[in-house]
C-alpha cells in the first residue's frame, strides 16, 4: 500500500561548504539541510569531513545534529586533499557493505566527486547533491540524480492557511508541522499522502512529536481536526480504511 521508505547516507565535505560561505552574510545551517533531507527518507548515516581546528565554531551545531565528525590532517601535512579521498573511500565502502542504503547525499560542489557519483549510480544507488550556487561545478550537479542548492532551502515553502493564528498556541505548533510536512512531501512528488507517511515524516522532522502532547488521542484525530477547521482535505482509502491526505483545502491555499 504505502511506498517503501528510502534510506539515506549523508557525506559532507565541510571545507568546500566553508569556502562557499566565506564571503556570505550567514553561517552554514545544518538544520535547514537535514529538514529537507528527512522529507526524502530516513537519514541513517551522517558524516562530515574537515580539519576541525579551522572550524571550531561550527562543531557544536554539527554535534547537536548527531553528525560524526572525521578529522582530516592539514593539506600542508599530506600534500593532497585528504578530505575528498577519505569521503570517497568511506562512501564506496558503505555502498558495498550496506545494501539497504539506497540514496547517497554528497554535500559539496566540488567536481572531484563526479567519479564517485558515477560509481554510486553504477551500483544502483540514487545520488543527491547539495551545495552553494557560487561554488558548485556544473560537472557535479549535472551528474547527480538530483541537485539541491543550499540557497533554495526554506525559500517560498511556508504555507500558513488563514485561521491558523487563531488556534491556541499549544495546538498551533502541531498544525504548522503538519503543513510543513505536507508541502515537503508534495515537493517530493508523492502522489498519495498516506496518513502513516505524513506522521513518519513529521517524526523525522521533530523526533519528539507526539499527537497526545497536543491533546489528540490518535494521529487520525489530529487530521480530522485539521479538516474540520478547513485547513486540509481527507479521504478514506476503501481498501485499508486509513486516511489519505488529499491536500490543502481551497480556503487554505
Amino acid at each position: 500500500m504505502a511506498e517503501a521508505e528510502n534510506t539515506l547516507a549523508v557525506f559532507i565535505d565541510f571545507e568546500n561548504l566553508a569556502q562557499g560561505f566565506k564571503h556570505g552574510k550567514e553561517d552554514f545551517d545544518i538544520t535547514r539541510v537535514l529538514e529537507r533531507l528527512v522529507e526524502k527518507g530516513k537519514v541513517i548515516v551522517k558524516v562530515a569531513y574537515a580539519d576541525w581546528s579551522r572550524y571550531a565554531k561550527d562543531k557544536q551545531k554539527l554535534h547537536e545534529a548527531a553528525i560524526e565528525l572525521i578529522e582530516i590532517p592539514k593539506r600542508s601535512m599530506t600534500g593532497k586533499n585528504s578530505a575528498d579521498i577519505r569521503l570517497c573511500v568511506d562512501a564506496m565502502d558503505l555502498c558495498y557493505a550496506k545494501e539497504h542504503i539506497d540514496t547517497f547525499v554528497i554535500v559539496s560542489g566540488d567536481s572531484d566527486f563526479s567519479p564517485l557519483v558515477s560509481k554510486l549510480k553504477e551500483n544502483g544507488k540514487r545520488v543527491i547533491g547539495l551545495g552553494m550556487k557560487g561554488s558548485t561545478s556544473a560537472l557535479l550537479s549535472d551528474n547527480c540524480d538530483e541537485f539541491i542548492f543550499y540557497e533554495s532551502l526554506g525559500v517560498g515553502e511556508q504555507i500558513t492557511p488563514p485561521g491558523v493564528q487563531d488556534i491556541p498556541k499549544e495546538k498551533r505548533e502541531a498544525f504548522e508541522l503538519l503543513f510543513d510536512t505536507m508541502v515537503g512531501l508534495m515537493r517530493e512528488n508523492k502522489e498519495i499522502l498516506w496518513s502513516s507517511m505524513v506522521k513518519d515524516t513529521m517524526k523525522r522532522k521533530r523526533p519528539a512529536f507526539a499527537e497526545r502532547a497536543y491533546g489528540y488521542r490518535t494521529f487520525s484525530d489530529l487530521l480530522e481536526d485539521a479538516q474540520k477547521r478547513g485547513f486540509i482535505t481527507l479521504r478514506t482509502d476503501p481498501t485499508s480504511g486509513t486516511y489519505v491526505v488529499v491536500g490543502f483545502a481551497k480556503a487554505g491555499r
